[in-house]
């Protein structure tokens, strides 16, 4: 081969090279930015995110405009029926072959636990707006973790310490038997005794459980002041009418950690009226969030208004495509959750929230009561907001977490 074939065929090879690079570069612009929602779509947490959270992820990707950092955004959903090992396998398959680079909501803390470490490994994001367990932003925080709504830390502390005050001591849990019941009881038990109050018994109730007859038999046995439900969802609906239905309003104080509007046609206002409960957000806050669950209700096929977890979803996705924005990609998901942090969020649901080093989003919590059916204006009208606690005062002080990112500062 003569010198000017070789320069020819490397001429050639080079030419081959730079188009294969242009081509790839162009399909990586093209790729979608894909958010994945991983939540219970078919168990006892289907009505309370479910297909509701699915749609609050749409809207704020339609409210963005559909794209972030010039490329299109796209939303998945899965049902991780609330096994751990069907979520890590959600996980896995939706970043090595679906291109996901957010994972959102994931009520159930065994399964948000197990994402939460598969997110930090492959370097991607999740939000968890779902999940309760404290942990996510105490021993088991990453720099690719943040936590949107609610905690465990959050609703115990904020609801023990108010009913306490309240004059009411003793107390008596039926606890759901996983990661987020446990934590619960732990945190609410802190607040009960720090106050002079003391907790007299607790049982284990399994997830999806139905009759709770024989717990709450030994709830009233008890003779405690207050019956603490440590659990959610469906469980915690049946627990309420069970306990209507056994008499035990008469005789203790009922608290409900995780009471959400989805609760209350299911137990009835009758059953449930004088309910206390903490929640991060309620519909009928302000015109912003009424505006923002009228939207919601209209495109809702059951035609609820949302709850917190589900407005949660559509505040912190616009959160993290406005960080996207910044950052210019979001294959970094540690780079995109730094620009969150240093980049606080403003949006007509939610307000102004800002997001601390361990990854805890910061915004007031509310002590709600449930009304009276007189009191009622119609389907979701269900709650009085009692009181606004600030965030400082709802949530976990940053150096009783444990976090690792705090404490290599």
């Amino acid at each position: 081969m003569t010198r000017k074939h070789r320069m020819i065929r490397a001429a050639a090879y080079l030419l081959i090279a730079a188009t294969s690079l242009i081509a790839t570069a162009a399909e990586a612009q093209d790729k979608a930015i894909r958010i994945g929602v991983m939540n219970d779509m078919s168990g006892p947490y289907a009505d309370f995110q479910g297909p509701g959270s699915v749609l609050a992820a749409q809207m704020a990707v339609e409210d963005f405009g559909g794209k972030a950092a010039g490329r299109k955004v796209e939303v998945i959903s899965a049902d991780h029926q609330n096994k751990t090992d069907i979520g890590a396998a959600i996980a896995r398959k939706w970043i090595d072959e679906d291109g996901v680079d957010m994972i959102a909501d994931l009520p159930n803390s065994a399964v948000a636990l197990a994402v939460n470490q598969i997110v930090k490994d492959k370097n991607k994001v999740l939000i968890a707006s779902g999940a309760g367990t404290a942990e996510l932003t105490g021993s088991q925080c990453t720099p690719n973790t943040v936590q949107w709504t609610y905690d465990t830390w959050e609703l115990g502390h904020a609801l023990g310490h108010a009913i306490v005050a309240q004059g009411k001591k003793s107390w008596f849990f039926i606890t759901a038997d996983y990661a987020f019941g446990h934590d619960l009881q732990k945190q609410a038990s802190a607040a009960v005794t720090a106050d002079g109050g003391k907790v007299l018994g607790a049982v284990d109730a399994p997830l999806g459980t139905t009759d709770f007859s024989s717990f709450l038999l030994q709830a009233q046995g008890s003779k405690a002041d207050v019956l603490a439900l440590a659990v959610a969802g469906a469980d915690l609906t049946n627990s309420v009418k069970q306990a209507s239905e056994f008499g035990i309003k008469s005789q203790m104080a009922l608290a409900g950690f995780v009471l959400t509007v989805q609760n209350i046609p299911a137990l009835t206002l009758k059953a449930a009226q004088g309910l206390l409960t903490v929640n991060s957000w309620y519909w009928n806050l302000n015109d912003g969030t009424r505006k923002f669950a009228e939207r919601y209700k209209a495109r809702f096929a059951k035609h609820d208004v949302p709850n917190d977890m589900q407005a949660g979803m559509y505040s912190s996705v616009l959160a993290y495509l406005k960080a996207v924005d910044k950052v210019g990609s979001a294959s970094d998901g540690r780079a995109v959750v730094a620009a969150m942090k240093t980049t606080p969020s403003d949006d007509p649901v939610y307000g102004k929230v800002t997001i601390r080093q361990d990854g805890r989003a910061m915004h007031p919590v509310y002590l709600l009561e449930v009304k009276k059916p007189e009191a009622s204006k119609g389907p979701g009208d269900y709650f009085d907001i009692v009181a606004t606690i600030p965030a400082d005062l709802a949530f976990r002080p940053l150096g009783d977490g444990h976090c690792p990112l705090v404490a290599s500062h």
